[in-house]
């Protein structure tokens, strides 16, 4: 009779080599507000993360969310200055847009499918008499792609599942629309609006009325409340230089309360704000 060989025994499992324990990041703590001027093709928040690891910083947030496909001012806050951002968030922008007429897209920007293409017959006068009608109070839909919710989700993700949803008019004030190039088939406005502004949605409104359609093309913004791009600096600036001249680059935290009254309190007064009374203005 044959035997069946018998089993070989599991071979005992090698231990685990252990590597180096994580050495754990020490952030240090920064105060100050950055004027990022944000290259095309990066996200707010990728532009976000690198310069708060070149700043090591242990808090920082930016005000307000510009499109990977946008550049120009994005104020970064730091430490402190983080308490401020809302009022950056809720402050007028200016832009400057690059819109093609003739060409709409499912994202109403450059980056979107081509849903459809139109003939252009524009001239500089039936741009501006239509420029007119944008000037001041408007309704504007918000686009599909954008970073709105529904339901607890974005409505970007309902646009790129190719769902269409009902979006209610908001109010918005155009309080500077100036053209300040017209090339047939492309013009470049200036646009200084409220918060809450779609200049995407500008765009495609403007290519409707008249009446061959429109997307935005590129974008840059320039002007967030009271800061511009004059005292902005580039990642590729911000990598370059050195730890000690890289924090000489923060706007102290009261940049961001400059435009506000000041009130001066004696030793007495003072007391009395930290004891938590209420003061006479």
């Amino acid at each position: 009779m044959t035997l069946a060989p018998a089993a070989e025994a599991a071979a005992p499992a090698r231990p685990r080599r252990k590597g180096p324990p994580q050495r754990k990041i020490i952030r240090r703590e920064v105060d100050g507000v950055l004027l990022l001027d944000k290259p095309q093709g990066v996200s707010s928040n990728g532009a976000l993360q690198t310069a708060r690891r070149l700043f090591n910083a242990a808090k920082a947030g930016h005000t307000g969310t510009l499109d990977p496909m946008a550049s120009g001012l994005l104020p970064l806050t730091f430490g402190e200055a983080t308490k401020f951002s809302q009022m950056l968030l809720d402050a007028d922008k200016t832009y400057e847009a690059v819109v093609q007429l003739g060409v709409d897209t499912d994202s109403g920007d450059a980056e979107g499918k081509v849903l459809a293409t139109r003939p252009v017959a524009v001239d500089r006068m039936a741009l501006e008499s239509v420029l007119a009608r944008f000037r001041g109070e408007i309704e504007q839909v918000p686009p599909m792609y954008s970073a709105l919710k529904r339901d607890g989700k974005a409505l970007y993700e309902y646009a790129r599942a190719g769902i269409e949803l009902e979006r209610e008019a908001r109010r918005v004030v155009i309080h500077a629309l100036e053209l300040l190039d017209f090339a047939g088939e492309r013009f470049t406005i200036r646009v200084h609006c409220s918060k809450g502004t779609y200049i995407r949605s500008l765009a495609m409104d403007i290519g409707a009325a008249l009446g061959c359609g429109a997307h935005l093309a590129a974008l840059r913004r320039t002007a967030i409340g009271a800061f511009d791009l004059s005292g902005a600096v580039t990642l590729a600036a911000l990598e370059a230089v050195g730890e000690g001249a890289r924090d000489a680059l923060l706007a102290p935290v009261d940049a961001l309360v400059a435009g506000f009254p000041v009130l001066r309190l004696d030793a007495e007064a003072a007391r009395g704000l930290l004891q938590g009374r209420t003061l006479a203005l």
